[in-house]
């Protein structure tokens, strides 16, 4: 299905081989190693569907990158990571409206289906304005 997923963590052997095993399952994979980078990169486009992001990183955290990507691109699905400590940290993303959340360390299977779900639910969002579009346009031209 080639799911377009942007991966924000701050440990830079961590994000390579995720990156390598996400590739392998199929997966269009871009890297951040911050939240900042990882915003920078949205903002560049390249259609991201699903983003995957660390909760406890330096600068700007998990849950502040989670509040400007919902403020700038709704339409992104966020899956939090999080460490033991930082549970409830990950219960707060839900509720600023991350997709999900794993612990880390997380098995791959686990990551992938939770990415696939959440790429599906980007996909009927942008269907449903694609269509709410069209349906306007139509009705603007009398159709």
């Amino acid at each position: 299905m080639h799911e377009k997923v942007l991966l924000v963590d701050d440990e830079q052997g961590f994000v390579e081989a995720m990156e390598k095993r996400l590739a392998k399952r199929g997966m269009v994979v871009r890297t951040a190693l911050s939240g900042e980078a990882g915003l920078e990169m949205l903002q560049a486009g390249g259609g991201t569907e699903v983003v995957i992001l660390d909760v406890k990183m330096p600068g700007m955290d998990g849950v502040e990158t989670l509040r400007r990507i919902k403020a700038e691109f709704p339409l992104v699905e966020v899956i939090m990571l999080t460490g033991h400590g930082t549970v409830e940290t990950a219960i707060e993303g839900m509720r600023l409206g991350a997709f999900d959340y794993l612990m880390k360390p997380c098995e791959i299977e686990d990551l992938v289906a939770k990415v696939g779900k959440a790429a599906l639910r980007h996909q009927g969002h942008e269907a449903r304005i694609l269509q709410a579009e069209a349906e306007s346009i139509a009705l603007r031209r009398g159709d």
